[in-house]
């Protein structure tokens, strides 16, 4: 944070950043809204916030018999935020209290509302003890998620969904995966070494994440050694499984390869990786969105590698597709991104429950368009980075159902943020430091 910027500019730009994402805004895409020399020190409030919002909001409920105004009502949840817990508190109390009523007399929208504010938070500070302890039996102040939410987690993984709920509000690591072609596990640890950063590979949760690795203390990405010239790349540890799941056994020359949501490159760039360094091979990236299609671009440009990469929706061959059928089909589907609310803290506010049947459709939209252009004996492999069962076994064993010449091969199935696997003749339960993510990785039957 910057030293020189009063806590009232970024508690206010803070403000903008809730109430952005209330009204349906990606956090993402608020954050990158703030002026650049506040927006990280924004960035780490707005997390702080997200992870304990719902705690927030309940003591709110104690405080106010009706709401305040959308911006006057962002502050003092950001206030209640911040310093309900003060053992992690960014800031002293009283300080944050001070602060956020600043805050509010600079803004015309809160203005009018500051003496209300610093009589809320003054309370809160009077009675914080007895405050919490009357939120604490409620749900949604004790995991910090929406009630739908929690119910659904409950639902779905009944034996592991307090741990999967804690992991949503732990700081995700800062995971690499190192390029293979360029260099080794062993040479990047001496490499980090001599820049004074330590890290483990503990975080390999499979033998296809061998070149998975994570630095104990999170860095800015441009202070990552040997990042700029492609020796790494940023990728969390589950991730990193897909492409070699879908690569596995391939041996064949002139592999054609699809990525049909590449952005933003990451496992476009692990493909040819393993492809160039195991076969001749061609990779096909493609991705809807002409602004993301860039960073797959800047990505590979940063790898020395060379894909085709076309912006164009997965879900329509016709538009892009020129008739020749795929060796192998990746397909990280459009999903809800329930498995990495702690990289991403505000989706758990984001999302409503009818996303989940949305993208349901759009996932199974995507399966079945691509299945047409995968050849026979070929494989697709399927995977979002969410927990909820719909957008994962339940999704494909509807596939399944749908498509005879669809077999589902040995697949990872649901792997659970701090829960290790989940599948439905697995019973490994060992704790992994990675994000939530499905994989299933089916084959076409040869006619």
């Amino acid at each position: 944070m910057e030293v020189n910027t009063p806590l009232w500019q970024q508690l206010l730009a803070t403000a903008t950043v809730v109430v952005d994402v209330r009204t349906g805004i990606s956090g993402t895409a608020a954050i990158e809204k703030v002026r650049p020399e506040l927006r990280a020190g924004v960035q780490a409030l707005a997390f702080h916030v997200w992870r304990n919002l719902g705690r927030a909001e309940a003591l709110r409920e104690q405080l106010v018999k009706r709401l305040p105004p959308p911006f006057s009502d962002a502050l003092l949840c950001i206030g209640l935020a911040l310093a309900w817990r003060a053992s992690d508190a960014p800031y002293d109390t009283f300080t944050l209290v001070n602060q956020t009523v600043e805050a509010a007399k600079r803004n015309p929208a809160s203005k009018e509302q500051a003496g209300f504010l610093n009589a809320c938070l003054r309370r809160f500070l009077r009675e914080r003890d007895a405050l919490v302890a009357r939120t604490d039996t409620n749900p949604v102040a004790r995991w910090n998620h929406p009630a739908w939410w929690i119910e659904q987690i409950q639902h779905d993984h009944p034996q592991h969904w307090q741990n999967i709920l804690s992991a949503a509000n732990q700081h995700a690591p800062l995971t690499l995966r190192i390029n293979l072609r360029k260099t080794n596990v062993q040479a990047y640890q001496s490499m980090l070494a001599a820049a004074g950063l330590e890290a483990s590979t503990s975080t390999r949760i499979s033998t296809s994440t061998q070149e998975a690795i994570t630095l104990n203390r999170a860095i800015p990405v441009q202070r990552i050694p040997g990042f700029e010239q492609g020796l790494v790349s940023v990728q969390d540890a589950a991730a990193q499984m897909a492409a070699p799941l879908l690569l596995a056994g391939l041996q064949q020359q002139d592999m054609h390869i699809l990525d049909a949501c590449a952005a933003p490159g990451g496992k476009t760039g692990h493909l040819l990786e393993l492809v160039n360094g195991l076969v001749n091979g061609t990779v096909t990236a493609l991705e809807i969105d002409a602004k993301r299609t860039e960073k797959i671009a800047q990505n590979l440009t940063r790898l020395g590698l060379k894909a085709q990469v076309l912006t164009a929706d997965a879900s329509r061959p016709q538009d892009w597709w020129d008739g020749k059928l795929f060796d192998a089909v990746l397909l990280d589907a459009p999903c809800t991104a329930s498995g990495i609310v702690r990289r991403h803290p505000d989706v758990r506010w984001l999302r409503r429950p009818s996303d989940i049947t949305h993208l349901t459709e759009v996932q199974a939209r995507m399966l079945q368009a691509l299945w047409r252009v995968l050849r026979p004996g070929g494989r697709l492999l399927y995977c979002t980075c969410s927990v909820f069962l719909a957008e994962g076994s339940n999704q494909v064993r509807a596939f399944l159902d749908r498509m005879p010449d669809a077999i589902l091969q040995p697949s990872p199935g649901h792997l659970l943020p701090h829960g290790g696997l989940r599948q439905e003749n697995m019973s490994d339960n060992q704790i992994h430091n990675h994000d939530g993510f499905y994989y299933a990785l089916l084959q076409k039957r040869k006619t």
